[in-house]
């Protein structure tokens, strides 16, 4: 399973990038603008620094605008993956940019019918958001079990990328059920590393060591 983080601050990035982990990243408008500055630069930067899917969300909200900053963020850098909310206007502006090359992120997904539609007009991605589901008391990953199976009945080769990630226990259960991606925060993916038992022993290592390196006598 491939690992993205969901982010658009640059230093995080490149905090995590060295490790080999990370396959590429997510970004949304908001994102964007915590970070501040020119977001068409700061997508560049992410692109050069990560060499995967960086995912770019429109603004526009009809299929028309969604076209048209489509092709001027795909035009940004090759990585680009352009992202487009579902709805009627999304998947329209999906059939178009596919039919021209350009990779497409169908986001906010929340049934197993939307990533249908969006598998069938040729998205690249579909992000179904777990967590948010999860929030109002309903299952995040049996949603993701029922993408899986339908993408699999039908050989689409949309990926399902896991999105609002809450912590290790959906990246587990996402790669367990054969999700293709998740993307998580980075705490969300720092929180990977850790685990109490890897700690206490580490320290027992090393206090043995130093033990054994002790003069005798």
């Amino acid at each position: 399973m491939k690992l993205f983080i969901d982010t658009a601050n640059v230093e995080d990035i490149e905090a995590l990038a060295p490790l080999g982990i990370i396959d590429g990243v997510t970004t949304n408008p908001s994102l964007l603008a915590k970070v501040g500055g020119d977001p068409r630069a700061v997508l560049k930067r992410i692109c050069d620094v990560v060499q995967g899917p960086v995912s770019a969300e429109v603004v526009a909200t009809d299929s028309d605008g969604m076209v048209r900053e489509g092709r001027e963020l795909a035009a940004i850098d090759p990585h680009i993956v352009v992202k487009v909310p579902f709805g009627k206007a999304g998947v329209q502006a999906c059939r178009t940019l596919t039919t021209e090359g350009t990779r497409v992120n169908v986001t906010l997904i929340f049934s197993a019918a939307q990533a249908l539609l969006a598998a069938k007009v040729g998205a690249s991605f579909v992000s179904p958001f777990v967590g948010r589901l999860d929030d109002i008391g309903t299952s995040g990953m049996d949603l993701i079990a029922q993408i899986v199976e339908i993408f699999e009945n039908f050989d689409f080769s949309t990926e399902v990328l896991v999105a609002s990630i809450r912590g290790p226990i959906h990246v587990i259960e996402s790669a367990r059920i054969g999700a293709d991606v998740c993307t998580c925060p980075p705490k969300a993916i720092e929180a990977l590393f850790t685990h109490p038992l890897t700690g206490i022993g580490l320290e027992k290592f090393l206090a043995d060591w130093d033990k054994a390196q002790q003069p005798v006598g």
